[in-house]
């Protein structure tokens, strides 16, 4: 029987993240939130201060600490993880030092040389993710020879840096990136096949909440993608994602009961 996956509930706390950007600028406001996502079931919580959309433009290191280092510090033994969404290891360590329990990287600790060690010495959990080349140009013509066999060769690579450095095995995730340099057709390649990501040995993190490639499936704006969200969550779920990042909690985690409920009495 396969256990239902962790929801990563989003919390950007940025004024131009692609779906919520401005929403969670002020700490009264970002703690709300918060708070709403570990009541709708959220196991996690992503903290993250950089906008990685396609087209985003780096902020400063000390415009970033400012922005996620208050709320981590006011969220820090509440009932979720703390994750913060960051590639800078100046913000991973002290968000790390504040409180936080998982260092999510988009560009899998090659932002900066000192990012594999620094991870290491922390000793936190870290996710690793595949993105072709940096937001502010991932989207212009990416390639791929053979999308899901270049992602996993990339992952294997990142994984074992990461290692080398002195990462713990168990404390290693991976990300395929839906919607980080890739075309309609390599997102939906790559959740069709995301089991094959299995043979890395490491949990699955699997984001798709309100992206583009939903949208130029059926036309549908931002705000509108729940329902692409949900059924790309539950298939997810059904090719083994540990965790699911979706900014609509509660609605994922009454879907992901009901796919639960129905596999339990298939197996009983």
């Amino acid at each position: 029987m396969r256990l239902r996956p962790q929801l990563m509930g989003i919390l950007n706390v940025t004024p131009d993240s692609f779906s919520d950007g401005g929403e969670n600028v002020t700490l009264d406001t970002a703690l709300a939130r918060a708070e709403a996502l570990v009541r709708e079931g959220a196991n996690i919580i992503d903290i993250g201060g950089e906008s990685t959309r396609p087209g985003a433009r780096p902020v400063s290191l000390q415009e970033e600490m400012d922005r996620v280092l208050p709320v981590i510090e006011a969220l820090a033994g509440c009932e979720a993880e703390l994750s913060v969404d960051t590639r800078k290891p100046e913000v991973a360590r002290t968000a790390v030092k504040a409180g936080a329990h998982i260092w999510n990287d988009v560009t899998a600790l090659g932002y900066d040389e000192s990012s594999p060690g620094l991870a290491a010495e922390l000793g936190c959990k870290v996710v690793l993710m595949h993105m072709q080349g940096q937001p502010e140009t991932m989207q212009d013509e990416p390639e791929y020879d053979d999308v899901v066999g270049d992602i996993r060769s990339y992952l294997e690579g990142r994984i074992e840096v990461a290692l080398k450095a002195g990462v713990a095995k168990h404390n290693i995730i991976v990300d395929p990136g839906i919607g980080f340099g890739k075309r309609l057709k390599d997102n939906l390649d790559v959740l069709a096949r995301l089991d094959a990501f299995h043979s890395l040995g490491c949990p699955i993190l699997l984001g798709t909440s309100r992206k583009s490639f939903i949208g130029r499936i059926d036309g549908s704006d931002v705000k509108e993608r729940l329902g692409g969200s949900i059924a790309s969550a539950l298939w997810g779920a059904s090719l083994g994602a540990s965790i699911i990042r979706v900014h609509d909690v509660k609605q994922t985690v009454q879907a992901l009961k009901v796919w639960q409920a129905i596999r339990e009495r298939d197996n009983g």
